[in-house]
């Protein structure tokens, strides 16, 4: 798992951390029982502090996406697979509103965006 952090960002650093780790999590790079690094060393490769790691991991915990065990370990759950499936369709929304947004701002239609989203899926 790739990990990239922008210093420049402004999104927070722990933000952009879970944000990627739940997108690999839904894209299926990472699935369910694979492990993740502990607090210290995903800090150490990242150079971040070990509380920035704390948080990402508690607030992937607290939504389900991945599950600690004391003394064993921290795993990539997917028990919830409803809270799955529907980040999984937020995650589309996000990408349909940019989408629709670029075509309203060069003149494009509803229907040609279906046809042209029709043909694209066909593709696939």
């Amino acid at each position: 798992m790739k990990i990239l952090i922008a210093n420049n960002s402004e999104t927070p650093l722990y933000q952009q951390i879970k944000d990627q780790i739940k997108e690999a999590i839904l894209k299926g790079e990472l699935t369910e029982g694979d492990p993740l690094p502990s607090i210290r060393s995903f800090a150490n490769d990242l150079k971040v502090s070990v509380l920035t790691i704390r948080r990402v991991y508690e607030d992937l915990e607290q939504e389900g996406f991945i599950t600690s065990q004391v003394g064993i370990g921290t795993f990539v759950s997917t028990g919830n697979l409803e809270l799955l499936k529907d980040s999984k369709r937020r995650l589309v929304e996000e990408q349909m509103q940019v989408m629709i947004k670029t075509a309203k701002a060069l003149g494009i239609s509803k229907d040609e965006l279906t046809a042209m989203m029709d043909i694209l899926y066909e593709e696939e």
